[in-house]
């Protein structure tokens, strides 16, 4: 999910980060909304609140949402210059470390409205612009890496989207363009693992409260483990097989063998070549 970048990625990379990122974005947007009654995986909504309030000369509120918008925008850009930055050096270190960010600030509300929160308006302000600087770090990190194909925190480009996409598949040729009838299981994956995380979200807030934090950290986690499994199991099996390739033991196929076990061919062979090798100290 992390490893891929830009058009190297495959579908089933996208639709697999697609969906668990949508999942976590509807949870984290619906835990505000029931626990601060404001959203923070989208400013759509916001930017309207800010023209009211300029409208109104509320100059104190139109700070506090242009903050919220900035954050929104500042978690994006941050997101990117770590991908470009230091792609070269590692990109499953590049396209993680964004999450990692992501992960820290939802455990810091988690933990903070868990032991701390006094439900002031001060508290109710600080965390839902922290709330959006991490939903910025997964929108900008999603669109960042796969192309702009994959964005998560909200569903309007989605819906537009897929709204194109079927009344283009009124027509029969469109019907049997690979790309766009994977575009469009792309935004129908994304869109149920949204809808699905929202859900998740309202019926386990009254049980987790503030805990479910720690549910939408965990996911991120998976996405974060997944691809450190597959590069290390990857890892394992080039250094086994270049120990065989190589004839020279290693670490790494002295505990692929433990792991696994020796196969009975091989254990024949290797009891063949110590036969031989007796004959010949006897000779």
């Amino acid at each position: 999910m992390l490893r891929n970048y830009s058009n190297s990625r495959t579908l089933g990379d996208n639709i697999r980060l697609g969906t668990l990122t949508a999942f976590t974005a509807g949870t984290i947007n619906i835990a505000s909304l029931l626990i601060f009654l404001s959203f923070t995986s989208n400013v759509t909504g916001h930017y309207a609140i800010l023209a009211a309030e300029i409208s109104k000369g509320n100059w104190s509120q139109v700070a506090v949402v242009g903050l919220w918008i900035f954050l929104f925008f500042f978690g994006s850009f941050v997101s990117n210059f770590i991908v470009i930055n230091f792609n070269k050096r590692s990109k499953y270190f590049a396209h993680s470390m964004p999450l990692v960010l992501e992960i820290i600030c939802l455990l810091f509300v988690g933990i903070y409205g868990q032991f701390y929160y006094q439900k002031t308006l001060e508290e109710t302000e600080y965390l839902v612009a922290l709330m959006l600087f991490a939903t910025g770090l997964q929108n900008g990190l999603t669109a960042s890496i796969s192309n702009f194909s994959v964005k998560t925190t909200h569903l309007t480009g989605t819906t537009t989207d897929l709204g194109i996409l079927f009344s283009m598949f009124t027509q029969k040729k469109f019907r049997k363009n690979g790309e766009l009838v994977g575009r469009a299981k792309l935004l129908l994956s994304i869109m149920v693992a949204y809808v699905l995380g929202a859900v998740f979200s309202g019926l386990t807030y009254y049980y987790l409260e503030f805990r479910v934090f720690y549910v939408i950290s965990l996911c991120l986690l998976v996405v974060i483990g997944y691809d450190a499994y597959k590069i290390h199991i990857r890892h394992f099996n080039t250094q086994y097989r270049y120990s065989k390739i190589y004839k020279k033991a290693t670490v790494m196929a002295y505990l692929y063998d433990k792991i696994h076990g020796i196969p009975e061919i091989k254990a024949e062979m290797k009891d063949k070549r110590e036969k031989k090798r007796k004959l010949v100290f006897e000779d």
